[in-house]
């Protein structure tokens, strides 16, 4: 008796586990601080997924939070967030600062800034961090400005959003 719970058990346990999936979820804060005049943006991508993704389009021997990391990770990191993540303020494409990255446990940080912002009537955001690589990836946005705050999601199928001030 007590081996045929054992075994039940265990396939129940097998069976449960088989289902369970890895969530691609990266996620984008985007303040705007008027006294500074400045979109202050702060992403978090998953660093296993990143650093798979920077190996195949860039250089193999990409490691991330390695003690030796090579100068170059952060240009590859800044390139590819280029292509992956781009801004409009005001219906016109600004260009963002890579300020730097940091790595929190299983995340790496990413720091960047735009500097000489006035005023924003409309902010537009397209986020295709990983799609190419993880076709469940979700970009989650939450953007903080003018008091009000906004959780937006970009999807592969709808990789933009949009909010008019």
């Amino acid at each position: 008796m007590k081996l045929i719970k054992v075994a039940v058990f265990s396939a129940l346990f097998l069976l449960m586990t088989s289902f369970a999936h890895k969530y691609y979820v990266s996620v984008t804060q985007i303040d705007y601080i008027e006294e500074k005049q400045s979109l202050q943006i702060i992403t978090r991508i998953d660093v296993d997924d990143l650093e798979l993704t920077l190996q195949e389009r860039y250089d193999q021997s990409i490691d991330l939070t390695s003690l030796d990391e090579k100068e170059s990770v952060d240009t590859y990191i800044e390139r590819y967030l280029r292509t992956k993540l781009q801004i409009k303020v005001n219906t016109k494409t600004v260009s963002y600062v890579f300020v730097g990255k940091e790595y929190d446990n299983d995340q790496l940080v990413c720091y960047l800034e735009v500097s000489n912002i006035n005023h924003i009537n409309t902010i537009e955001v397209t986020n295709t961090v990983l799609f190419d690589k993880f076709e469940d990836q979700k970009n989650v946005l939450k953007v903080s400005m003018y008091s009000k705050r906004f959780n937006l999601v970009c999807t592969r199928s709808d990789d933009t959003e949009y909010l008019n001030f």
